[in-house]
């Protein structure tokens, strides 16, 4: 059995980090929080989002900020995304795979309904067996999706599957099903904080795909 890999989508597959960076301090900007830098965002990130808030503004936004600055982020961000390319090298990956007869998914925390017209854009999405974005307005990590997102995909082997992403919160969904994982530098985290979670960290997609081909063998 080959490996199937589940990648996520934000920070991985689609290099979305500036426009992640400039929602969020539209966000901010609207309960006068000052901006925050790419540095500080990737030390300080981590889901569920409101913890993330707590670490800025040493304690949870209120129910009525929260209202404001989820909104304001994800009006800003949307309006980004369609302007945001793949990661180096993510089409020509994604393309091989098929050709190659290896499986490959996607797990997002994205809103579905957002995700697909987002994946169809950049013509992808016949690579992927099953997409799965976010089906509610949950700020709970992918622990739980991924356990319905794996039960959706007929004769794959959990112990065959490698989740590829660019947060912590992707390792953990990875252990929680029973999973491998490999955390990629692009996207949401420094690469200090992805090794506290204890998977290998890799700085490039393909080094990603080979590092879970070696975990999966």
């Amino acid at each position: 059995m080959s490996t199937h890999i589940v990648w996520d989508w934000n920070g991985t597959l689609l290099h979305d980090i500036d426009a992640v960076i400039d929602a969020t301090n539209a966000s901010f900007a609207e309960i006068g929080l000052p901006p925050i830098t790419l540095d500080r965002y990737r030390e300080l990130y981590c889901v569920p989002v409101p913890r993330f808030y707590e670490r800025l503004m040493g304690r949870l936004p209120t129910d009525d900020e929260w209202v404001v600055m989820d909104a304001a982020f994800h009006r800003h961000y949307w309006a980004l995304a369609e302007s945001c390319g793949l990661a180096a090298g993510a089409a020509e990956l994604l393309a091989a795979r098929v050709t190659s007869g290896g499986t490959q998914s996607l797990c997002s925390l994205a809103p579905h309904a957002e995700l697909l017209p987002l994946i169809r854009s950049h013509g992808i999405e016949s690579h992927f067996l099953r997409v799965d974005g976010r089906q509610d307005n949950s700020t709970a990590g992918k622990a739980e999706q991924m356990v319905r997102h794996l039960a959706g995909l007929d004769g794959i082997s959990v112990k065959r599957t490698v989740v590829i992403g660019d947060a912590v919160d992707d390792a953990v969904a990875a252990a929680h099903v029973g999973a491998q994982a490999v955390l990629y530098t692009g996207g949401s985290h420094s690469r200090g904080s992805l090794e506290r979670a204890g998977v290998p960290v890799v700085d490039s997609l393909a080094k990603a795909v080979e590092m879970a081909e070696e975990l999966a063998a």
